[in-house]
């Protein structure tokens, strides 16, 4: 079962790490100009929620989103996306990891852990983003067995739209404990239904549209 995760230095150090490489790879990418982005640690990490099912590794969201393009299509889904994952293989390499995997909404990275203090181990999901009419969209690569056949394409995130004003006004009315204790318990809860087609981000947003729906509205 999900639990909080309590070792704050621990936290710490992994966010740290994780956001180093993630800088660096948006620092590569804008360098290159063949668009540009900004990075953020979303969900559970950047709400200081981090979970962790029993011994488990640790999963770091991240969302690359993209702000423009001069040599991509951003409309091109599978362009944007090979890009970027060439780009965050570059990083990894200079900081002698292995490459990433290309999953059907992330780029992950391969399980790491210190070598000293706690070692529980730790990857780097990246989710890539970009804004439309209000509306946050993800890009997603469906997977068909033959690379060939695959298909790229933007979706939009469920019930994403206003989610920054929700967070702000439930932390201004000092409900975030009911947060935390609803997002425990819809990992949980998806855990026990062996149902995995909900990350991190997707569980987030619906834990705060239900937080702020049960006392706002």
């Amino acid at each position: 079962m999900y639990h909080y995760v309590e070792d704050k230095a621990f936290l710490k150090r992994m966010r740290s790490f994780c956001s180093d490489l993630i800088n660096q790879l948006v620092q590569q990418i804008n360098k290159d100009k063949v668009m540009t982005v900004e990075a953020h640690l979303v969900g559970s990490g950047a709400k200081n929620i981090e979970s962790q099912n029993a011994s488990k590794p640790i999963d770091l969201d991240y969302n690359i989103r993209v702000i423009s393009a001069s040599k991509i299509d951003i409309n091109n889904a599978r362009a944007v996306k090979e890009y970027i994952r060439k780009q965050f293989n570059i990083v990894l390499n200079k900081n002698k990891l292995p490459d990433c995997n290309d999953s059907k909404a992330v780029l992950t990275t391969k399980k790491d852990n210190f070598t000293d203090g706690n070692k529980t181990q730790f990857s780097i999901d990246v989710a890539i983003v970009r804004t439309r009419n209000g509306n946050w969209e993800r890009l997603i690569h469906k997977k068909t067995g033959v690379v060939s056949n695959d298909t790229y394409c933007w979706e939009i995130t469920p019930k994403s739209k206003g989610l920054d004003d929700k967070v702000a006004k439930i932390k201004n009315h000092h409900l975030w404990i009911d947060v935390r204790d609803t997002y425990l318990e819809k990992k949980n809860m998806y855990l026990r239904r062996q149902d995995f087609n909900h990350p991190s981000f997707n569980v987030y947003i619906e834990t705060i549209n239900e937080v702020y729906s049960k006392h706002f509205k």
